[in-house]
């Protein structure tokens, strides 16, 4: 079963390939979303990375929350459910 991991206070210049390059130390990457605005396509400092296994998760919330990524102290947690949002 899939887990997917929130991570943030990303670097501007943090790339999807960088980001699967430091979570596969923690076990299979299935995928790397980066959040960009949608107006501009400018990253905004968030990502979603789904791991293989809940293990797999845990190991790199371990491995990887606080410690740096391109000059920037990550936070790696459980992703929780989307809230939805009244539309505008």
């Amino acid at each position: 079963m899939e887990s997917k991991l929130y991570v943030g206070n990303l670097s501007y210049d943090t790339t999807e390939d960088g980001l699967k390059t430091a979570f596969t130390k923690a076990g299979t990457v299935v995928s790397v979303d980066m959040i960009k605005d949608r107006y501009t396509g400018h990253m905004k400092g968030f990502a979603f990375v789904t791991m293989n296994s809940p293990e797999e998760a845990q190991a790199a919330i371990k491995i990887l929350n606080e410690k740096m990524l391109d000059d920037r102290a990550i936070k790696v947690n459980i992703a929780r459910p989307r809230e939805e949002r009244p539309q505008r």
